[in-house]
């Protein structure tokens, strides 16, 4: 069967591909609950076409899936999002944002395999959500990084105040950030190297 232009398959972008100077690569997790950002970070961050696994919010949703509130959030993540950045000309991060809806929390463990650290993004409107995030980084033994993502009707605490509600212990780094913004996307991700390069020193990362 002749199909036509099947002998054409594009190759990669020029842009897409790595540069000669890249000699480590990490793969970073981004979690959180429904609607925090996660989707927003990764395409707001990744240099690369960023790969995202949205579907619409249907009817057929109502009383399964929560959209604690939002009339704006019409679609949600369904299996995972997909970037990358070079956070230094050695360094690329490969970025994996997690689904958010809790039924499809099943794929977060093969999303987690292999992943160097994490980035928790918190809702301060909701921060129960995190609870159980951070408890399954924890099971897996992932290190990772808080980021108050501020959106704009939601209440502002001071970060020890968050550290107490949270009960995490002082050596995890507390940022807020607007994950719209690239550079404040980018900022999260140096805060997350930096903390697993201390770990490291440290013998904590092994």
């Amino acid at each position: 069967m002749d199909f036509n232009g099947s002998d054409a398959v594009p190759g990669p972008r020029a842009e897409d591909r790595l540069p000669d100077t890249v000699q480590a690569a990490a793969k970073i997790v981004i979690v959180g609950g429904f609607g925090v950002g996660k989707t927003t970070m990764v395409g707001s961050v990744s240099e690369i076409r960023p790969l995202t696994t949205e579907e619409t919010m249907t009817q057929a949703g109502v009383g399964v899936d929560d959209d604690y509130g939002s009339d704006s959030k019409t679609a949600t993540t369904v299996a995972m999002d997909f970037g990358r950045i070079r956070i230094t000309e050695q360094i690329v991060l490969y970025l994996f944002g997690t689904p958010g809806q809790e039924r499809f929390w099943f794929l977060w463990d093969g999303l987690f395999e292999g992943a160097l650290g994490a980035v928790v993004l918190l809702d301060t409107r909701r921060l129960e959500v995190s609870y159980e995030v951070m408890g399954r980084l924890e099971e897996r033994c992932v290190p990772f990084v808080v980021a108050v993502n501020n959106f704009p009707d939601g209440p502002r605490h001071p970060v020890e105040d968050l550290r107490v509600a949270l009960d995490l212990p002082p050596y995890v780094p507390i940022v807020e950030c607007d994950v719209r913004r690239r550079a404040s996307s980018r900022d999260v991700l140096t805060t997350l190297v930096g903390f697993l390069q201390s770990m490291q020193l440290s013998g904590s990362l092994r």
